[in-house]
């Protein structure tokens, strides 16, 4: 029976998790060629494929994925028993390390991480992407969990977990004074509109909400993330189509108005992790105090 090798498991650690050969030998200090027989040697004795070119790239094999996987508990676990017997201590505090959509609400997601503010057994980061960068970042494991509107849809050859954390309301906030009811009216379609880019699952829905009505909004302004369309509501004096706990502030100290709740419009939040034989005990800790 073959025996795993830890030096080659190790070299195909790092290879993976950068992605690149070149710059991985360099970090070690040891030739590309060397680098590459090792890996070779790896793929041998396990009788697998780990690495597919793709041009200059090296991309993970749905085996190399799951001996990723296998790679990063083994060594993180390595490091934490190093630091025990160097010094003398346990594991350092833990950490989760959040990625989010940049583009996503800072309130929903201050509203995820308050059960951390107020931990002092427990550290966190968070980093903001783009989405693909944002499920790349989960992939090579610099991320636990990944925080996004946009639903991830998966098959069997993928390893992504997705999960519906929460629906937000869509409403038409605006300034104080405006004499409108809680019906859409000939008194909406008078007034200026900041909206979501159409790319967005939100204008989509309100795009179809304007036909049913035969309405054409007068645009004043887009904006791709609700960090811009929240300063757009506020500033802009027009109509603006958001989730309210965007402008949560804004609605509590009476700076804008939640006219109109659509009874059909909503934002979707999900939470993302891939399948890992040792997941990080603080994302379920997390979650499950949100869902509280």
């Amino acid at each position: 029976m073959a025996k795993l090798n830890y030096h080659h498991l190790y070299y195909f650690w790092q290879v993976a998790k950068s992605g690149n050969l070149t710059n991985t030998a360099k970090n070690l200090h040891i030739s590309q060629s060397a680098l590459s027989s090792q890996i070779k040697q790896l793929e041998s004795t396990m009788d697998t494929e780990l690495f597919s070119r793709e041009g200059r790239k090296l991309v993970l094999t749905e085996s190399g994925q799951h001996t990723l996987l296998y790679a990063e508990e083994i060594f993180s676990k390595g490091e934490e028993l190093e630091s025990f017997l160097l010094k003398g201590v346990g594991a350092e505090i833990p950490l989760i390390r959040i990625g989010m959509l940049s583009t996503m609400s800072r309130n929903f997601m201050e509203s995820i991480i308050e059960p951390l503010i107020v931990r002092t057994d427990v550290t966190y980061s968070i980093h903001a992407r783009q989405q693909t960068n944002l499920l790349n970042d989960l992939t090579s494991h610099q991320v636990d969990l990944a925080l996004t509107n946009i639903e991830v849809q998966g098959n069997d050859q993928q390893i992504w977990q997705c999960r519906l954390l929460a629906s937000q309301p869509v409403s038409i906030i605006g300034p104080v004074g405006l004499k409108l009811g809680n019906k859409f009216s000939d008194e909406y379609k008078a007034l200026r509109w900041v909206l979501p880019t159409s790319e967005s699952p939100i204008r989509a829905a309100f795009d179809g909400f304007c036909a049913q009505h035969q309405f054409q909004p007068e645009i004043e302004g887009e904006a791709d993330d609700m960090p811009m369309l929240r300063l757009l509501a506020r500033d802009s004096g027009a109509l603006a189509v958001m989730p309210g706990v965007v402008v949560k502030d804004e609605l509590s100290s009476g700076k804008l108005v939640n006219y109109l709740t659509f009874p059909n419009i909503h934002e979707n939040f999900y939470a993302v992790t891939i399948k890992r034989h040792f997941p990080n005990p603080l994302i379920n800790e997390l979650l499950a105090t949100f869902h509280e």
